[in-house]
């Protein structure tokens, strides 16, 4: 964790995916077992790819001499296992056809979508382990199965995960108030808080049971230090700080959540009911 005030929270927020109302998202990981499965279908066609690529430049060069011949193979292996895969995650957004047969994904840390350079990167490292004969994908799969996101190591260099799409994403739940600090919440003067740290505080209230007290303590009074520079007065004295986090964020989210019906019952009534819906 960065030590440093104002980024902290911005690293403790990282592996969670952001709303535009600041509600952490969890997207569903694909495992081990269905991003194998996907590698399985997507290596087949490789292979398929390889051989009748091989034999049409094999009956191309036919009259020409040996070292051409070699030369133009090493160019359709590189093609075939590189340019083929990153080409296609590209134009799909991270799909390839294994992934699209299971309902897969490779999306940025951050949920978003893949670009070239991700792709590219996936496909490079992709080739060292999981088409060397010395690695033949051992290296891919000793990664998936120690890393929380089932993450290959093309995916380490690339910032990237694969997500299931036939899975539903999870919302994490929202801290409730604490009855003692509801009084005080609801008179206070909350602004809006940060994306970051809005999502930094709902991970720590929601995983502060299984974080070590040396890790618990210091981290709750960090976030609460840039909570409250956000709130006005300061919360009563001799409060633990996640009892003021937990009455900070649910009083933001009663507050945000008003604030929408209020906007969409106006919405309602200066425009009418949609005639398409």
């Amino acid at each position: 964790m960065d030590s440093t005030g104002g980024t902290a929270y911005r690293a403790y927020a990282s592996e969670d995916v952001v709303t535009g109302e600041g509600v952490a998202v969890e997207l569903p990981v694909a495992g081990t077992m269905v991003r194998a499965a996907g590698g399985i279908i997507d290596l087949v066609v490789a292979v398929v790819l390889l051989i009748a690529s091989v034999w049409g430049v094999g009956f191309l060069v036919a009259e020409s001499n040996e070292a051409v011949a070699t030369a133009l193979s090493l160019v359709v292996v590189v093609a075939v296992t590189v340019g083929v895969p990153a080409t296609v995650e590209t134009l799909t957004r991270g799909r390839t056809l294994g992934k699209l047969a299971l309902g897969l994904r490779v999306v940025r840390d951050d949920g978003g979508p893949i670009t070239a350079r991700h792709a590219i990167t996936r496909a490079l490292v992709g080739f060292v382990e999981l088409w060397l004969p010395p690695f033949v994908g051992i290296p891919a799969l000793v990664s998936s199965v120690v890393s929380s996101r089932s993450k290959r190591l093309g995916d380490y260099a690339a910032g990237t995960y694969v997500i299931s799409q036939r899975s539903r994403m999870r919302l994490l739940p929202p801290p409730q108030m604490p009855p003692p600090l509801a009084a005080w919440a609801v008179s206070a003067d909350v602004a809006a808080l940060p994306a970051g740290l809005t999502v930094a505080v709902r991970q720590f209230l929601s995983r502060a049971g299984s974080l070590v007290p040396s890790s618990r303590e210091p981290l709750g009074r960090e976030l609460l230090g840039e909570v409250l520079r956000h709130v006005a007065p300061a919360p009563p004295p001799g409060f633990h700080a996640e009892y003021v986090l937990s009455a900070v964020i649910a009083e933001r989210r009663r507050r945000d959540t008003e604030r929408l019906a209020r906007e969409d019952a106006l919405r309602r009534r200066v425009v009418g009911p949609d005639p398409l819906a």
